[in-house]
């Protein structure tokens, strides 16, 4: 039979020597106390066989509850049934008696006249041998119940901070979205305006308009998705407003790879990430274009292709997101950055998928790159 160590052997080692010695003091101080005869000097209680004994039960005490202790210990933990404690406590009596009766055989420390009747030194075996039983058991007993309870005050203490944490990704996440239905009313309002004079200004005017209904959408309202084809739709909508900002000169390669129906992710995550590669990169950079992809894989993992179009669409199994943008970071004076939307999409990232998804950030000194990976939309 084996079993998973809770009590390491080092350890019960010390706890017998312990309490060993604890034992021996209070019994040469009761020696010491009473009235000198032959029967009771101290020097009687050292003889040859007297010490090995001592030795010898040592160890196999040590033995006897590291091996006792841990099996009761893995029992309880996982709320075996009796029988499971019936053999152990069966193979250690077994051991407690065959100890006692080998070691009594080969090193005596009586003489034959001394010995009690065998029935009597039976019932002291099993006496003994029980009472050690029940304190492997009341101890393994008492440390599941100590590690229960840590255990539930760290599962409470990781609730809270979850909590905590989806408190603040709300917060953060409402706070990009104060007077949305003001900036929306009024782009309609600019877009009707600026028909009859820029049919350039008008369309800038309605992808912005575009952007906004986004930002507006509520996704998802059992798991807070939204499509993933309107996420990508909304990045899209954002390179092309880059694109009437300077005038369709920005280097830009943007690829989509995959069937996108059915599946869905958080929102303004991927929005994020491109959104910040327009922040700090070279736009108009002609031989290091930023670098946009976004693949749906199937459970094989397929690897991305490495020459990005503008849009590519294949047959695939919609199972897994794998997103990459690249960008060359600007020379000279460089915006501000806080850092809190990379936090915040660490946290979103979280608490939507645990640990079924990779999030990575590689910042070398020319360029800037993101990869995310989803397993599970």
């Amino acid at each position: 039979m084996l079993f998973k160590q809770r009590y390491r052997l080092l350890n019960v080692f010390w706890v017998i020597l312990g309490l060993c010695t604890i034992i021996a003091i209070i019994g040469i101080i009761g020696l010491a106390l009473l009235p000198s005869s032959e029967g009771t000097k101290i020097t009687s209680m050292f003889t040859r066989n007297h010490v090995i004994q001592i030795c010898v039960s040592f160890v196999f005490n040590v033995f006897f509850f590291y091996f006792t202790a841990n099996y009761f210990f893995n029992f309880i933990a996982e709320k075996k049934k009796f029988f499971s404690y019936f053999k152990v406590a069966i193979v250690a009596i077994i051991a407690c008696f065959a100890y006692h009766l080998i070691l009594d055989y080969t090193v005596p420390t009586k003489k034959p006249g001394e010995y009690a009747t065998r029935g009597l030194v039976l019932f002291n075996l099993l006496l003994n041998s029980s009472f050690a039983l029940g304190v492997s058991l009341l101890v393994a007993y008492l440390t599941n119940l100590r590690d229960g309870q840590k255990q539930r005050k760290i599962l409470e203490a990781q609730k809270m901070q979850l909590e905590v944490e989806k408190t603040q990704a709300n917060f953060n996440f409402l706070k990009a979205q104060i007077n949305p239905h003001f900036l929306h009313n009024t782009l309609n309002f600019l877009y009707a305006k600026s028909l009859p004079y820029s049919a350039e200004l008008s369309e800038g005017i309605l992808t912005l308009s575009d952007i906004m209904r986004y930002a507006l959408s509520e996704g998802n309202a059992k798991d807070g998705k939204d499509p993933l084809q309107d996420e990508i739709e909304h990045v899209r909508n954002v390179i092309k407003i880059s694109q009437l900002r300077f005038s369709n000169t920005l280097n830009v390669q943007f690829e989509v790879e995959g069937v996108v129906n059915g599946a869905s992710i958080i929102p303004f995550v991927l929005i994020t990430l491109v959104e910040n590669a327009f922040k700090h990169g070279d736009l108009k950079n002609t031989s290091d274009p930023i670098i946009i992809k976004v693949k749906v894989m199937d459970n094989t993992g397929l690897s991305v292709t490495a020459h990005p179009v503008n849009i590519k669409l294949k047959s695939v199994e919609t199972k897994k997101l794998y997103f990459y943008c690249r960008n060359r970071k600007k020379t000279g004076s460089k915006e501000l950055s806080t850092g809190i939307g990379l936090d915040n999409i660490k946290k979103r990232l979280d608490l939507a998928y645990g640990n079924k998804y990779s999030f990575i950030v590689k910042d070398d000194p020319e360029f800037y790159t993101t990869e995310l990976t989803i397993d599970e939309l």
